[in-house]
Formats: C-alpha cells, sequence, structure tokens
C-alpha cells in the first residue's frame, strides 16, 4: 500500500516500474472486440433498457445524433421494430408451451379413446415442431436487437453543449495567472537540460512514446501519487491496488472502446500458456487502459447494501494507451504516452429515485450521482490548486463524451512550453450504462415496522433490484502533470539557460529523494 503519512520518506516501488511491467508480449493490431454478450468472465449478459429505447425513439435518437455516435442508419427505430417482434414472439411461445404442458394430462384423459388420443399426439408432434421454430426465430431477434441496442450510448445531462470539442463552456478558472506561451519552457527541452526523462532509451527499449523517469522526474511521480492519494483518503476514498490486466470482457462493458472504429486503444495480450488448455478456451486478456475499470470489475455482478452506499475508492495503477500517436499535434514528450500511472477517483452510488427511470423523465430529475460528481470534481479541484498551476473546468459538449458518459467534466492545465491548455482530468457520470454491463445493483434497506424501531434496517424484500451509477474521475495522470509543473515551474538563469525547476511545497511532505542535486526550490 502507498504510504500517505505527511512524513513519507520510503521508496514506493510501485510508482518507479518500467517498461519492462508488461511482461507478456503484447499486440496493439486491431481485434476483433469481445462479445459483450459471453459470460466468459462469469458475468451475466448485459441487460440493456429496450423499452426506454422503444418508448423514447425520437430522444434516442437525437441524442445518438449529438454524440455521434457510430450507429447504423435507422438503428434506433429498428430496435423498436424488434422489440415488438420480440413481445409479440415471447407471448405466442409462451401460450404454445403452456398448450404443450397440457398434453400430457389430455393424453391421460383420452387413454380409452384411441382416435382421439392420436390427434392429442398428433397435436403435440406439431406443437413441438413450431415451439422450436418460434425458438429459433426468437433467437435471431434478441440477437439483433441487442448488437443494435448494445452500441446505443447513454443518454445526456440537458446541461451539456451540444456539439464538438470547441463549444465546451468554461465552468471556473484557478491558479495564478498563465505565463506567456514559450519554446523554452517546452518540458522536453527541459527534462533533458536536467537529465530527468529520456526518451531515447524509451525508444530503443520498447519503441516511440515509452519513455524512461530519472532522477528528481521519478520522486516527482512518487510525491504526486501520494499527494493526491492523501486528499482523496481525507475526503472519504478508501486506497485500493488494481490489477493491470483484464479480461476484454470487462474492459469492453466498461464501454472503453475508441473513436475511431478502425484503431484500438488497448494493448491485447498474447497467450504464453503451455498447458493443454486450448487459448480459445481462455479468456481474452487486455491491458487496462484506466484503473476505472478493474474498480467497476470490482463490483460486477454484485448486490449492494443500499445502505452502504455512496462507496467511494481511490485506485493506483498503470494506464496503458496503444493509440498514443493516433492524435496528431499532441503527440510530443509526456503529454501522449502508450504507458503512465494514474491514480483515479470511482464512486458507486444509488440511481435516479432509487431505480431507472424513462429518458424523458430524466429532464425533471436528479440523482445522488449528480452530487457526488460534484464532490469528485471538488477533490480534484483541491489536488490542483494545491500544485499552484492555471488550470480551468469544462462542461464537456456531447461530441466528447464517448458511450458512457452522462456528463463529463475536464480540467485542462495552462501549459506554456506547448503553448496551449492541456488535458490533465476529467470526471463523469455514467449513470447505470456500466452498471446495466456488469451488473452491479442495490437493494434498498427498509424500516422494521413490527419492532417499532425504525432506526433498525432489515432487508428489503424488492423483486426487482436496481442499477446503481457509477462515476470516474482522475485525481492524478502523472506525466501530465509533470508536463505542467515542468513547463509553469522551470527556473532560468542570467543566461537564459534552465538552471532549476520550482516545485509546489504541498509535495514536499511525499519527496523522498533529500536534497539531491540541489536543482528543486519549493515554493
Amino acid at each position: 500500500m502507498l504510504a500517505v503519512a505527511p512524513n513519507a520518506r520510503s521508496v514506493l516501488t510501485h510508482c518507479i516500474r518500467t517498461a519492462s511491467h508488461v511482461r507478456t508480449l503484447a499486440s496493439k493490431a486491431p481485434k476483433s472486440k469481445p462479445d459483450v454478450g459471453s459470460t466468459s468472465a462469469g458475468i451475466p449478459k448485459p441487460r440493456l433498457n429496450y423499452r426506454d429505447i422503444s418508448d423514447n425513439v425520437v430522444f434516442k435518437s437525437h441524442n445518438a445524433f449529438n454524440r455521434k455516435a457510430a450507429l447504423p442508419v435507422g438503428a434506433i427505430q429498428n430496435i423498436a421494430r424488434l422489440y415488438q417482434e420480440q413481445k409479440g414472439l415471447s407471448n405466442t411461445l409462451n401460450e404454445k408451451r403452456h398448450a404443450r404442458s397440457t398434453v400430457g394430462e389430455r393424453i391421460r384423459l383420452a387413454a380409452k379413446d384411441a382416435e382421439k388420443k392420436q390427434t392429442i399426439m398428433d397435436e403435440a408432434k406439431a406443437l413441438k415442431a413450431e415451439i422450436t421454430q418460434l425458438e429459433s426465430r426468437l433467437e435471431g431477434i434478441e440477437e439483433e436487437l441487442f448488437k443494435l441496442a448494445i452500441a446505443v450510448p447513454n443518454d445526456t445531462h440537458p446541461s451539456v453543449p451540444i456539439g464538438p470539442e470547441s463549444v465546451a463552456e468554461v465552468l471556473s478558472t484557478h491558479g495564478p495567472a498563465p505565463v506567456p506561451p514559450s519554446p523554452t519552457r517546452d518540458h522536453v527541452a527541459i527534462g533533458r537540460a536536467l537529465n530527468l526523462l529520456d526518451f531515447q532509451a524509451g525508444a530503443t527499449v520498447t519503441g516511440s512514446s515509452w519513455y524512461y523517469l530519472l532522477n528528481e522526474g521519478a520522486l516527482l511521480e512518487v510525491a504526486l501519487i501520494n499527494y493526491a492519494m492523501s486528499i482523496a483518503i481525507k475526503h472519504g476514498f478508501t486506497p485500493v491496488t488494481v490489477p493491470d490486466v483484464v479480461r476484454a470482457d470487462i474492459a469492453n462493458r466498461c464501454g472503453f472502446q475508441p473513436r475511431d472504429q478502425e484503431a484500438d486503444q488497448m494493448y491485447h495480450l498474447a497467450s504464453s500458456s503451455v498447458s493443454s488448455t486450448s487459448s480459445s478456451d481462455s479468456p481474452e486478456l487486455v491491458l487496462a487502459g484506466t484503473a476505472e475499470i478493474p474498480l467497476a470489475g470490482f463490483f460486477a455482478n454484485k448486490v449492494l447494501d443500499g445502505s452502504s452506499l455512496p462507496i467511494k475508492l481511490v485506485g493506483v495503477g498503470r494506464a496503458f494507451r496503444a493509440e498514443a500517436g493516433a492524435r496528431g499535434a499532441d503527440t510530443r514528450g509526456l503529454y501522449r504516452v502508450h504507458q503512465f500511472t494514474k491514480v483515479e477517483l470511482f464512486a458507486i452510488t444509488q440511481g435516479f429515485d432509487g431505480g431507472s427511470i424513462s429518458a424523458t423523465e430524466i429532464k425533471e430529475a436528479t440523482a445522488p450521482s449528480e452530487q457526488m460528481m460534484e464532490d469528485i470534481r471538488g477533490v480534484q479541484v483541491e489536488i490542483f490548486e494545491g500544485l499552484g498551476i492555471p488550470f480551468r473546468v469544462l462542461d464537456m459538449p456531447t461530441e466528447e463524451l464517448g458511450a458512457s458518459a452522462y456528463r463529463k467534466y475536464d480540467m485542462e492545465a495552462w501549459m506554456p512550453g506547448r503553448g496551449s491548455w492541456g488535458e490533465i482530468s476529467s470526471t463523469s457520470n455514467c449513470t447505470d450504462y456500466q452498471s446495466r454491463r456488469m451488473h452491479i445493483r442495490y437493494r434498498h434497506p427498509v424500516s422494521s415496522s413490527r419492532s417499532g424501531d425504525a432506526s433498525k434496517p432489515t432487508k428489503s424484500t424488492q423483486t426487482t433490484l436496481p442499477f446503481a451509477h457509477t462515476l470516474n474521475g482522475t485525481a492524478a495522470a502523472v506525466p501530465r502533470l509533470i508536463v505542467a509543473l515542468l513547463e509553469n515551474g522551470a527556473r532560468f538563469g542570467s543566461d537564459g539557460e534552465v538552471e532549476g525547476i520550482d516545485l509546489p511545497k504541498v509535495l514536499k511532505p511525499f519527496w523522498v529523494g533529500g536534497e539531491g542535486r540541489g536543482i528543486v526550490r519549493w515554493i
């Protein structure tokens, strides 16, 4: 467990792992998406709300269009049509099955009438064939319905701006006034001059966009992790370390999918088993793109006690992104890399009024998850304000929400060496999008009327258990924070050459390297 005491001095080996962490050969070639209907991880098939989609075709269609969801033309209308067909076939099939269940009794009663008995037996044979045919048709419709509905994105908060990234709304600004942009403040140049990072060695050992942090660079990662953890724990988040390897099915159920359908964000692990078991029988494994995935998976297929909610976790893990060089200008240095350490906030709350409501009712409803989103935002603001960097909070528009987010805040720091604002964190309220796929439900506690003591909860007798809401937020994406700290905190000599860095004093209790080379000044 990572130390968080103010006088933390021990070296945290978890945070200084190098690219050798990837012990199994990983391929970033695009692979077919795992079948999210499978139960390879022991989780039932996602329970999607077909009725809500069918009852709100216009709303869902507009929502998918506004979010630029990759849906086939007419997908929402086809879902509504298939859902009606499914219901009709299910009713017919149930009637036929009921009729078949009475055949035995009818044959018994007609035992003395050979002709009548034969007629009933012929009916039973016809019923069997008809039921088999209906079951086959129903299975095909359900498969088609599922494939269309699984791609429908989450609903969108009414306050979310509609459009591309450029229409994001600035909710607040924090920290000192931004310093003027300057190429001399480029974090790569600063890092090389002070021997804080090495990309050339990373390229030799692994490839492009892999790196080593050296000296104070490595110590800065350790300090940032412990600092972010300490703030989260102070606000009631339980510390967790997570596996960095997850089943592809789990990642897919979380909605971790590339915006570019031709690219794949995940590293897929090649099977290295030498056992006799066929590789096709083994679950497909991937390197987690964020600790959000294993944190959500921790609760998969569980029924939670409603009185225990909200649950708040802060997890530390490595994040792996195969598409580090896929988005053009944002590829220089530490800003977009294939592997980085990330401190993640994760929360589970009750849903809208304790259960599911329709898309149109959401406009008039509030959920505990909305307040939790503001609470997570508050934790993030406290962390970044302590670092003394200029940053702003954005309400992200529809085209930036991905599949799972109902609403998303981004936090961007001013990076003068890059000459622009750069994302350092985000917060997403996924409502029941993930929980429906992961089967994360909860049971309301009810007060005991027989005991006369309403303060003593008893287990609810709910027949339909509501799905929980899940939220996630970044407490520290370490490389992005290092970029912001180096570019804002670089200290230059009279000759214009960089001679050191000014770091916020909030990190000093978590600094394990002493004075070292004397290039760090605490402010």
